[in-house]
């Protein structure tokens, strides 16, 4: 009787994804990992291999015998990018800025190419997105022209690390890393394997010149950085760069920043003449009056450990549809639609329910924490009975369904904030901690005490359908 042999691990084929190395025990026509197709490929077992024991490059010493002078952040002249850096660029640190196109990366780096040239600390610039004429053409309308700043427009990986060994760079900006590919790796440029030898490549020469190197990347329509995930995890630093289009806010966030923290801020304004650094932007989300306006809130939002003075703004009008409009720009929806339902069941204001509400900030700045609930619903309930509130009056707390004002943190940074601007009342959760001198703080526990702030008004001065408990 004929035997048969069972196949064993070593005898089955095995596949592989050429683009991200996932392996299966079977042929697929999509990776699930990173959704390319075709790039699965059967492979044979690979051999066992061992490591012998090599010669060292230097010698272990003692942790506090480490010379700490090389990792010692030298400034980009940018006061607002040094902060959320933590102080400036390491030698040898690997940067990786991402953004939406068009948000004003490259005009960033730009001007922070031409302040940081310097004749003992040159800076190459490499772009692979723009001919060399038109950075030449971005950079004499933001002046952004220096002597030790050198230009070149190439898209290969060989020809960039040929410009390294001419320049001798201090500072390395490219411009985007999607675009550069190497000849010796198959797959187009912005593939997973291209990104991923590309910036394996420059993050070596980076280590071994003590060259500190910014890379530009793209994002997807999620927001979220293009590539192979490990891109995020082979750099140093992490900047996210955000901002509406149609604003003139910029702001450059700490994602993961190995020589610093990650919960500073850059605010940046962008206009015709290129980019400016903001060390007080508060001014951006305020609108200046004489005499205050219904419907209208200010909150104090941290942005990092950056106080932030806010401005909230509420519109309330008949509705000539059946279903109202809920219209928020800056604002979360699901917040606001929280607020309009407390305030119609614990404020016992019943008239918003039939109207079309409009809720935006002012400068397009985008409040996402729940600080600025009180703001939000004290700005609705303003517009809903066209009554302003007070003047010089900050808001901030958390409302939560219940009605109840709940704490936050940076109470005191945020009140001494609103003082430095002016303002001279504030309602806040109990509790508040040292007030500043001359600010006249109030503490309140849930929506009726905040909603005490609004002038009395009469039933009869109501608009029609609400419920005016004052």
């Amino acid at each position: 009787m004929a035997t048969t042999r069972t196949k064993t691990a070593k005898d089955r084929p095995s596949y592989r994804c050429t683009e991200c190395g996932w392996t299966t025990a079977k042929w697929l026509g999509r990776c699930p990992e990173c959704q390319a197709w075709g790039t699965v490929e059967e492979y044979g077992a690979p051999a066992v291999r061992t490591t012998a024991a090599g010669r060292v490059t230097a010698a272990a010493v003692p942790i506090g015998q480490v010379d700490v002078r090389q990792a010692k952040a030298r400034s980009t002249s940018v006061p607002e990018l040094d902060r959320v850096l933590g102080g400036g660029l390491v030698p040898g640190a690997v940067v990786l800025l991402a953004g939406e196109p068009g948000v004003g990366k490259s005009t960033l780096l730009l001007d922070v190419a031409a302040k940081a040239a310097r004749p003992d600390h040159r800076t190459l610039y490499v772009t692979g997105e723009e001919s060399a004429s038109q950075v030449r053409l971005r950079a004499d309308r933001i002046g952004a022209l220096h002597d030790d700043l050198y230009l070149a427009a190439e898209t290969d990986l060989s020809a960039v690390l040929g410009h390294l060994d001419a320049v001798k760079p201090s500072l390395l900006i490219l411009d985007s890393v999607q675009t550069v590919a190497s000849p010796e790796i198959d797959g187009a440029p912005g593939g997973m394997a291209q990104v991923r030898e590309v910036a394996g490549a420059l993050i070596r020469a980076s280590k071994e010149r003590g060259m500190a190197t910014i890379l530009v990347g793209h994002v997807t329509k999620d927001g979220a950085i293009a590539g192979p995930r490990l891109l995020e995890h082979l750099v140093d630093v992490v900047l996210q760069f955000e901002g509406d289009r149609h604003a003139r806010l910029r702001l450059v966030r700490g994602v993961k920043n190995r020589y610093g923290t990650t919960d500073e801020v850059g605010c940046f304004e962008l206009h015709d003449e290129g980019i400016t650094g903001l060390a007080d932007p508060s001014g951006l989300f305020l609108t200046r009056r004489d005499e205050p306006v219904p419907g209208t809130c200010l909150t104090v939002t941290l942005e990092g450990r950056r106080p932030l003075v806010v401005e909230v703004q509420a519109l309330t009008v008949d509705s000539q549809i059946p279903s109202p409009r809920r219209t928020t720009s800056g604002l979360e929806t699901s917040r606001v639609s929280m607020m309009l339902a407390v305030l119609e069941q614990r404020g016992r204001i019943s008239a918003l329910g039939k109207r079309d509400i409009y809720s935006a900030t002012v400068g397009g700045v985008r409040l996402t924490e729940p600080s600025a609930d009180l703001a939000v619903a004290l700005a609705l309930a303003s517009a809903a009975s066209d009554t302003p509130l007070p003047k010089n009056l900050v808001a901030i707390g958390e409302v939560g369904l219940a009605g109840e004002v709940r704490r936050v943190t940076g109470v005191q940074r945020r009140l001494a904030e609103a003082h430095r601007l002016g303002f001279t009342q504030a309602l806040v959760p109990g509790d508040p901690g040292k007030v500043p001198a001359g600010m006249k703080v109030t503490e309140v526990a849930d929506m009726g005490d905040a909603l005490r702030v609004l002038p009395r008004r009469s039933r009869a001065d109501a608009p029609r359908g609400e419920d005016v408990r004052r």
